[in-house]
């Protein structure tokens, strides 16, 4: 069996930023690193701006001084890209209203949808909960009126409210043009 000839990539691995990265969420400085590692403050600095690349030694080095492992650095971010005509309705309740889920379905940490209220639209007739720990609501165009237990917030183009998750609230769209909004949900409701 004859293998395939695959001609190696002349492009340079950028893991300078995520070794940075790593570095920041530790709380650590480059003299710190430079001190843990043997390594020096300006080698580092080099290696974080994508300027110079590391022997396997040092890499291994830094990153168990970064509590990092190697495959991270070298790892593909997993994204998802949603197209707004794509995105697939949803229905939480309400009347005028559509629904679209604009992050994946599969997304467990954060949970972003579009709503397009007609004129006059209303959520449930009852005060609801969404299982969540931050319920965000911006208004991307027009107005809308968040009605809670004991507050009613009025809120136009580019307000934006954030409120507990669990907080009972319900919504109307109190004017004759339509509305557009996002909430954002942390983590991706349940309900």
């Amino acid at each position: 069996m004859k293998a395939l000839p695959v001609e190696p990539s002349n492009a340079p691995v950028a893991i300078g930023s995520r070794i940075r990265a790593a570095r920041q969420s530790q709380r650590m400085t480059i003299e710190q690193v430079a001190d843990a590692t043997g390594l020096t403050k300006g080698f580092l600095s080099r290696v974080e701006r994508d300027l110079t690349s590391p022997s396997v030694a040092s890499l291994v080095t830094l990153c168990q001084v970064l509590s990092l492992s190697i495959g991270d650095l070298f790892a593909t971010p997993e994204t998802h890209l949603t197209r707004a005509a794509e995105a697939p309705r949803i229905s939480l309740g309400g009347e005028g209203i559509v629904e679209r889920l604009l992050t994946a379905r599969s997304e467990r940490r954060v949970q972003v949808l579009q709503a397009d209220i007609e004129p006059r639209g209303t959520g449930e007739s009852e005060l609801y909960a969404v299982d969540c720990d931050v319920d965000v609501l911006h208004v991307v165009r027009g107005q809308i009126e968040l009605v809670m237990t004991n507050e009613r917030y009025a809120l136009s183009a580019g307000d934006t409210l954030t409120f507990p998750g669990r907080e009972p609230h319900t919504w109307v769209n109190p004017t004759d043009r339509p509305a557009t909004v996002l909430w954002i949900l942390v983590p991706a409701a349940s309900r």
